[in-house]
């Protein structure tokens, strides 16, 4: 398989030049196996870590497939990419506009916390391929913007999050809008039981790609569980910052304000640092990002929704400041690290607090994460367990629940779902200032408030702590 090269895929000339342009040579993988797939034009099953290269795995056929015919109707595409968040759309549009460079295709990207008019405009113009997440694609469809008709091929992206993120009444009011004679290709990053349920209705006779055991964490993060107070995880965390000179830190907490709080102190000791989660702009989203990747800002503090998709080469260190209570999320969380065969590092910090939820992860991944302490930061552990307040809206352990009264869309993406752009529109008016998220998105902000950019994040219902007795005894300092 090492031998392998993306020209022994089948794929066409332009698609190569335009893989050779970004300095690949060998296909990972998952997209030595789904790309044949996809190119013989059935429906397809596909399950992977994350930072695998999923998203070429189906973006260089998909662009195989449509290349022969662009379109020519306004607002009519060809294909659909469905994602769970903003972050990714960005990201796999991004991926579509840079294997297209070289092919007469458009690709438009819509996603949440900004203006619907510019994208009701770009949507006057033929596009090949819409990038959306649910909400948004909805309210196009309920304005008669945008016509799914003519759609041949449908990817759900990550269908595993938007299962979770209780996007699946959304997913069936967007497939009643579809042809039914069409390619389905779900791609995900674990292969749950919910995910199978879904392709048994989705798909027809698909084929079957898994590279990764179900629910695995990439062997390339080390991983390592620190022990400690609740009252002392600030200062762990500054303490390691400085004294193992992290220069690249993603720090992960449940709650938005707690994000915001961290984010806060660091910055205010001369950390610099940064909050995103679902009620910051799409602005303020954009430009952390932006800061953290060109190394302005050291640490940037996330909530599991404004994370996800986020695609960062090289990223030394993640750091579970707060575990979720959701195993499945840590899986997803520690996958920012230990991409692209970089090696990377995962610590969690972890209090008796949430000793139940460290012990259900550890169930998931099959194997115990190496506990550690650090001189004048161990833990006490017959300090009395408290419990979790979470608040929002609960969802059930892998699949999204139904959602609390008075909420809409899932998390991450409301009703405001974003906008992009085809490729070749024509420029917009100083007036209207870009922001370009992951290069594309513009500037503005979601209607009917903030608060629906994230209903749910850190709503999850919590559970009490089992005893510590149960699960450790008092570990070794190292």
């Amino acid at each position: 398989m090492s031998d392998l090269t993306f020209a022994d895929l089948g794929l066409a000339d332009p698609l190569l030049r335009a893989v050779a342009d970004t300095g690949y040579t060998t296909p990972t993988p998952i997209q030595a196996q789904a790309i044949p797939q996809v190119l013989q034009g059935g429906d397809l099953l596909a399950a992977a870590q994350t930072g695998t290269g999923k998203t070429a795995g189906f973006t260089l056929p998909l662009l195989q497939l449509l290349m022969r015919s662009p379109s020519h109707h306004a607002g009519r595409p060809r294909a659909l990419v469905l994602t769970p968040t903003r972050e990714l759309a960005a990201q796999v549009e991004e991926s579509v506009r840079t294997y297209s460079k070289y092919l007469p295709l458009k690709s438009l990207v819509m996603f949440g916390g900004v203006n619907i008019n510019p994208q009701i405009k770009a949507l006057r113009a033929p596009v090949d391929i819409l990038v959306a997440t649910p909400g948004r694609l909805l309210d196009h469809v309920g304005q008669k913007t945008v016509d799914l008709s003519g759609v041949e091929i449908l990817v759900l992206d990550e269908a595993d999050r938007m299962l979770d993120m209780g996007f699946i009444h959304d997913i069936k009011k967007v497939l009643a809008k579809l042809p039914a004679k069409r390619q389905n290709l779900l791609f995900s990053a674990t292969f749950s039981d919910e995910i199978k349920a879904l392709a048994d209705k989705l798909l027809d006779s698909p084929k079957l790609v898994e590279v990764a055991r179900r629910n695995t964490t990439n062997e390339l993060v080390s991983q390592k569980v620190h022990l400690v107070d609740r009252d002392k995880k600030t200062d762990l965390l500054i303490h390691l910052i400085r004294e193992q000179n992290w220069f690249q830190v993603l720090v992960f907490t449940r709650t938005k304000h707690g994000a915001n709080r961290l984010a806060e102190k660091l910055d205010k000791i001369g950390i610099p640092a940064a909050a995103i989660h679902g009620n910051k702009s799409q602005n303020a989203r954009t430009r952390a990002l932006a800061d953290f990747k060109s190394g302005e800002l050291q640490v940037l503090v996330a909530t599991d929704i404004a994370a996800r998709g986020l695609d960062i080469d090289q990223l030394p260190h993640v750091v579970n400041f707060e575990l979720p209570n959701v195993s499945e999320d840590y899986v997803h969380r520690i996958g920012r690290t230990g991409r692209a065969g970089s090696p990377g590092e995962a610590l969690s910090l972890v209090c008796v607090d949430e000793f139940s939820f460290l012990r259900d992860i550890e169930k998931l991944i099959k194997m115990s994460i190496e506990r550690f302490t650090v001189p004048g930061f161990e833990a006490d552990l017959n300090v009395k367990p408290e419990p979790i307040p979470m608040g929002g809206g609960a969802r059930g352990r892998g699949q999204g629940a139904p959602r609390a009264q008075g909420q809409g869309r899932g998390q991450g993406q409301n009703r405001s779902q974003g906008q992009g752009q085809p490729r070749n529109a024509p420029a917009k008016p100083r007036h209207q200032t870009e922001s370009k998220p992951a290069g594309h998105g513009r500037n503005g902000g979601p209607r009917q408030g903030q608060s629906q950019g994230a209903r749910s994040e850190g709503g999850r219902s919590s559970k009490p702590a089992a005893p510590k007795s149960a699960l450790f005894s008092p570990p070794k300092a190292r």
